[in-house]
């Protein structure tokens, strides 16, 4: 029997393959499909909430209001559960994703507030976080309709602290995919060596010509200069010189680390620093989670999905086989590689 390690070795190679490899397209999440959840009590969440509605064309219908006052970095289960029903109360059988517009609240004890949405709170995992996590059935899954499906929805968090630098990663989404560009996805094999769990996914250096991206892997802890950011992953608690790179439109980016997803924390480095530094999407984790590498984006899965034309929000979610903990953040529709009409 194939080991589920090699089997998705298999898949990096398969998207790293050479310049005569043929990539259909996969159809991705459409507007029509996402909701958006909007926090009454935050001025911001209002504004940019419709901002990324008229940027997306989302229909009025998919807007589902609520109010969270205070902006509490976590909510108990029990607040979650209410909250969950009243956004369920108003979704139909079409919406197979939602973007909640807003920083915080970014935690139910210790799940994710998108983890908990999708597959449901995990009261388990706060026994004990280091311990092995609740597989997802989206893990590098083949289906383009998660709620018909696998009655799941997939959720992300659109962040709010700025109003300014939330329509410029709204932009960013947006202009994704209007034309194929040269680009590399970089991953980085580091000083920090129980960071580094998931190095054995990372996809061979390479080119896939059809979507004019290469894949190139380093021993390094920092990345430095480069301008044609695509996907960048690493394992470090803190990473410098964000500010010297150039994220292009729907760019990805992670760090294996404990507390990413921690937004507002100051413990380490907070997955919204990729955003600020110009990324479409991240990931984090907001307990400690050790660092099994199912609890974070797995590389392969994630490059095979992303390069298909899949959204980031589709390609993420595939990409965390047990993503409890994890905090998905960005741009939910961004896709560079989606099939593009004639």
């Amino acid at each position: 029997m194939i080991s589920i390690r090699r089997f998705l070795l298999i898949l990096a190679l398969a998207a790293t393959a050479n310049a005569h490899a043929q990539f259909t397209s996969a159809p991705s999440l459409q507007p029509a499909q996402l909701a958006i959840v909007i926090n009454d009590a935050e001025p911001n969440s209002v504004k940019i909430g419709e901002y990324y509605r008229k940027r997306r064309n989302i229909p009025k219908n998919n807007v589902v209001h609520v109010n969270i006052p205070d902006k509490p970095h976590e909510i108990s289960a029990e607040r979650f559960q209410e909250l969950k029903e009243e956004i369920d109360g108003q979704l139909g059988p079409e919406i197979q994703a939602v973007l909640m517009v807003w920083t915080a609240p970014y935690k139910v004890e210790c799940n994710s507030i998108t983890s908990a949405y999708t597959l449901g709170f995990d009261a388990s995992q706060c026994v004990k976080t280091c311990a092995s996590g609740r597989s997802s059935p989206y893990f590098n899954s083949r289906s383009t309709r998660p709620y018909t499906d696998l009655k799941l929805r997939l959720s992300m968090l659109l962040p709010t602290e700025s109003v300014a630098d939330a329509k410029a990663l709204i932009d960013r989404g947006a202009s994704a995919g209007f034309r194929i560009v040269p680009a590399t996805a970089y991953y980085l094999i580091t000083s920090e060596t129980a960071r580094n769990s998931r190095a054995g996914f990372f996809p061979p250096p390479g080119h896939i010509e059809a979507r004019k991206l290469s894949t190139k892997t380093m021993k390094a802890d920092t990345l430095e200069g480069v301008k044609d950011v695509m996907i960048y992953q690493t394992g470090m608690a803190h990473v410098d010189k964000l500010e010297t790179l150039h994220f292009l439109p729907g760019a990805l980016a992670d760090h294996l680390t404990s507390l990413g997803g921690d937004l507002l924390g100051d413990g380490q480095m907070s997955s919204l620093r990729w955003l600020e530094a110009g990324a479409t999407a991240s990931y984090g984790s907001v307990s400690e989670p050790c660092n099994y590498w199912q609890k974070f984006p797995n590389p392969a899965v994630l490059l095979t999905n992303y390069v298909q034309g899949n959204s980031a929000i589709e390609a993420y979610w595939k990409s965390v086989a047990w993503p409890t903990q994890g905090l998905f953040i960005g741009e939910p529709l961004a896709a560079p590689y989606r099939k593009r009409p004639r």
